[in-house]
């Protein structure tokens, strides 16, 4: 009787969700070091919210994944830290405890962290690495780390401590979305995992004009790269990085008004010094919605390292925008552009969702990639695709 008795109170207490789904990718063009066409990914996530009282809880978030193209591990392991090149096969998204008292919040574990304001490129998001495998198409990765909110009136204190750092994942270099200069043959990477700790702080304000300011000092989560002398190989290395910047939002009439920035430094001398800013409009127009704006850098100093790749550095001399429109309670459209100031480079997506019921849903879309092989985004140009997608959700 106390078992059941107790098993009912778990229930209570006890919330879960999930999904099941299904993705095909259908690329019209081969590329250079990828003659497949289609690929087919199979998704299962799932997650559970236990909370015995009203200022604590306990969340966990499991994936279990496979596709068609080896970008998942077929080795059936259970991965926690998200350090591999490919997607593991089972894997811990999140574990976290979440403790809250008054106007101060305390979570430890693995969980996402999200920092800054604007869209498609955010300079002051440091804590939130991406898988990269297919580069237009990415997802955040959650990480290790002990987070501190306090809240008091219009301000917030919002302090992070990560002992290692997760690295974004990048494109394998046997498939397509990996794109190695003209000429060069199969070369070695010897990969430097640095070993460390990351911490960074943000204070921001709410009212009127919204604004921030954050530092962190920590690891670049995105790779560079440098030869080895003597031999036909390179270095994979994450460089030290310490970040200061902010952001700021200003409602208007007609449209709102977000910047955000950050400038970057290290001890490292192979790292870039740099500025990275996004200035962006924002306007909600009945069912519609449109996001535009211009992503810059500015180098200050440069560095020794040979190459990098850094989706967001990359991003930058662009126009971004989004917009999107509900066409009812089941159907929306979406849009999303950036467009490189020269013209050297076009990636453009639009996508058609419609919900089937309280859990179905499909999703259609298309991207297409243009401009010249010299340039970020244009180094993609055999990788146009459509994308059709089912997820069921429960």
């Amino acid at each position: 009787m106390s078992l059941l008795l107790a098993l009912m109170l778990l229930s209570q207490n006890y919330t879960q969700r999930g999904f099941v789904e299904s993705r095909l990718t259908l690329y019209p063009e081969a590329a250079v070091n990828d003659s497949a066409h289609a690929v087919g990914e199979m998704q299962v996530h799932y997650e559970g919210f236990y909370k015995p009282r009203f200022d604590f809880q306990i969340a966990v978030a499991l994936d279990l994944r496979t596709d068609t193209h080896r970008q998942t591990e077929r080795d059936l392991r259970f991965d926690w830290k998200d350090r591999e090149r490919q997607r593991p096969l089972l894997s811990l998204r999140r574990l976290s405890t979440q403790y809250h008292h008054r106007g101060f919040t305390l979570e430890t574990g693995k969980q996402a962290i999200r920092w800054g304001r604007t869209d498609i490129v955010n300079p002051t998001d440091r804590f939130a690495p991406r898988d990269f495998l297919t580069v237009v198409d990415n997802e955040f990765l959650g990480i290790d780390a002990v987070r501190g909110t306090y809240e008091r009136g219009s301000n917030t204190i919002d302090a992070v401590w990560s002992p290692r750092l997760t690295p974004s994942r990048i494109p394998l270099n046997t498939q397509r979305w990996f794109v190695a200069p003209a000429g060069v043959p199969a070369i070695t990477i010897q990969r430097d995992m640095p070993e460390g700790s990351q911490s960074g702080v943000r204070w921001s304000h709410v009212g009127p004009v919204e604004f921030a300011a954050a530092y962190y000092s920590g690891f670049s989560h995105v790779p560079s790269y440098e030869r080895i002398p003597g031999k036909f190989a390179v270095r994979e290395f994450y460089p030290e990085q310490r970040m200061a910047g902010g952001d700021v939002a200003v409602p208007l009439r007609w449209l709102s008004i977000k910047a955000e920035a950050g400038y970057f430094t290290s001890p490292d001398s192979r790292f870039d010094e740099h500025l990275l800013y996004v200035v962006q409009l924002e306007r909600q127009s009945g069912e519609w919605f449109f996001v535009g704006g211009y992503g810059g850098q500015k180098v200050t100093a440069r560095g020794t390292q040979s190459a990098n790749f850094d989706p967001e550095r990359g991003l930058t001399r662009t126009i971004l925008a989004r917009a999107g429109y509900t066409i009812g309670p089941t159907r929306s459209i979406a849009f999303e552009t950036a467009i490189r100031d020269n013209g050297d480079g076009v990636w453009a997506k639009t996508e058609y969702s419609q919900a089937f019921g309280q859990h179905w849903r499909l999703t259609t879309g298309l991207s297409l990639i243009q401009g010249k092989p010299s340039d970020f985004l244009g180094q993609y140009r055999r990788n146009s695709h459509g994308l059709i997608a089912v997820k069921y959700s429960f």
